[in-house]
């Protein structure tokens, strides 16, 4: 049998480097004026927490979440029951590029721009413009997004690029992505990017399944080498290789 570890859902709040405060902005400037009935979307979902939050800050907006992860989607789906949330969100086990409303008064993508990505046997830069251009294609104009996703905070190094596609220019720079973002027919409100403790507290959060696993097996079960080997991988790719070299960029848009 395959080996199972616990899903990331169990151990962490949000499948990426965001605390709460920084998830209390980008709900704020999300929401901040939306009509009556208006409709939030988000792209690459996962379990969909932020779209969640947003809708349980306005009163009457409907959220469409979209993924292909049909684990994560049962997770958000009761995350949706416990709050009293099940008449406003519909979460889609579908293909974010098209599923959904043709646009939303507000959309979400953050860490998913690979879904625009153009297949290939090489690993490729993240397309950046590609999904941005979508995104605008899906938000009315006026329309606000939060768009996050993967940028280099320092110059990359081997070590740093080696367990990730192992390209220099897989990502930009933050400088580099809001200037895209003004292409692709957004105005940047919020330009900014994770924090090394809210680094550290995801990727601790991603191990913990490990961790639990091996708590909860014996030491000499078939599967416990590989489960130690692939969290002292993760553990070196981290704190040896793209710690503090890796950011998140969280952009808030205005579609124009």
């Amino acid at each position: 049998m395959p080996l199972t570890l616990p899903p990331a859902h169990e151990h962490l709040t949000f499948m990426s480097p965001m605390s709460q405060a920084r998830a209390d902005g980008l709900v704020d400037f999300l929401t901040r004026d939306l009509p009556h009935d208006a409709t939030v979307l988000d792209l690459g979902c996962g379990w969909a927490e932020l779209l969640l939050q947003a809708v349980a800050a306005h009163p009457s907006c409907r959220g469409i979440g979209v993924d292909t992860n049909e684990v994560s989607l049962a997770h958000g789906t009761d995350l949706a029951a416990a709050r009293g949330l099940t008449e406003r969100v519909e979460l889609l086990a579908a293909d974010a590029r098209t599923a959904g409303p043709p646009a939303a008064d507000a959309v979400i993508c953050v860490g998913a721009s690979h879904i625009w990505q153009v297949e290939s046997a090489e690993p490729q830069p993240i397309p950046y413009e590609a999904a941005l251009t979508a995104l605008r294609e899906r938000t009315v104009r006026g329309g606000r997004v939060v768009y996050g996703e993967g940028i280099w905070s320092r110059p990359p190094t081997p070590q740093a690029t080696a367990p990730l596609a192992g390209r220099l220019d897989e990502f930009g720079s933050l400088a580099e992505l809001a200037e895209i973002a003004t292409r692709s027919g957004f105005a940047p409100v919020i330009v900014s990017e994770a924090d090394q403790g809210e680094w550290d507290e995801f990727e601790s959060g991603y191990l913990a399944g490990h961790a639990r696993w091996l708590a909860e097996h014996p030491a000499d079960h078939p599967d416990a080498d590989e489960v130690r080997q692939r969290a002292a991988r993760q553990r070196a790719a981290y704190l040896g290789g793209y710690r503090g070299i890796l950011g998140l960029a969280y952009l808030g848009l205005v579609a124009v």
